[in-house]
């Protein structure tokens, strides 16, 4: 369930549900969970672990109560209505295996602000900047922990920067591109929390083909099990 004309999750959590690991026990957080749907991704793959979601925006944490009830994942699924900026007095500090998110991207006064308030905190850094996400999954995280992000190719920089600002080693990256011949619109990385430097550069993800059909890397990444 999600809003008709709110905010509405994108290809991007997919692509990152399908990079994310968790192993059987394993404590894994979403910083800026939305309505929920890239939990409940994970709770299908990965049954036997534990997620979490914070999220700030009081409609979208209903919305992923909503659908963590229908979808009967609330014994290993908690969505939490908070700051992520608090992320150490919501969750603790050092118990996450794995924290994931798919940012808010613009800062403001670029872009278009749109007049939807869930978009506008969803794409614009209003609620939470970049720094703030890293910094959140620093704190989570226990050390050798992963995090996981998928951002705009344009801010890659911004984004590996802050990565070693706050101890989170860049150990795999991958560029998404929207086909064979275009730009890279967004990147995934994968960081380790204390991490010795050495960075993979991984196939890039292109997601449709020329005839504007899903690739097959693609379609395996929209089935719930990834597979």
């Amino acid at each position: 369930c999600q809003e008709r004309n709110g905010y509405r999750f994108s290809i991007d959590t997919p692509i990152l549900a399908y990079h994310v690991s968790l192993e059987s026990g394993d404590f894994g957080v979403d910083l800026g969970a939305g309505c929920g749907v890239m939990l409940l991704l994970l709770a299908k793959r990965f049954p036997r672990a534990s997620l979490y979601g914070i999220e700030i925006q009081d409609e979208l944490v209903q919305l992923a109560f909503r659908n963590i009830r229908v979808n009967n994942v609330q014994d290993h699924v908690r969505i939490i209505h908070g700051d992520m900026k608090d992320s150490r007095g919501l969750i603790g500090s050092g118990v996450a295996d794995v924290v994931f998110s798919n940012p808010p991207y613009r800062p403001v006064g670029s872009g278009r602000l749109s007049p939807n308030p869930q978009r506008a905190v969803a794409k614009h850094e209003i609620r939470a900047k970049l720094a703030d996400v890293v910094s959140a999954a620093e704190i989570l995280l226990k050390t050798s922990g992963r995090f996981w992000v998928v951002y705009p190719a344009r801010r890659l920089v911004d984004l590996l920067t802050q990565m070693r600002a706050y101890c989170l080693e860049p150990k795999q990256l991958r560029l998404i591109h929207s086909n064979a011949g275009s730009e890279a619109e967004r990147v995934l990385v994968g960081a380790v929390k204390g991490g010795s430097p050495g960075l993979a550069v991984l196939p890039p993800v292109i997601t449709h083909n020329r005839d504007g059909g899903f690739t097959e890397e693609m379609a395996r990444m929209l089935t719930p099990n990834g597979a």
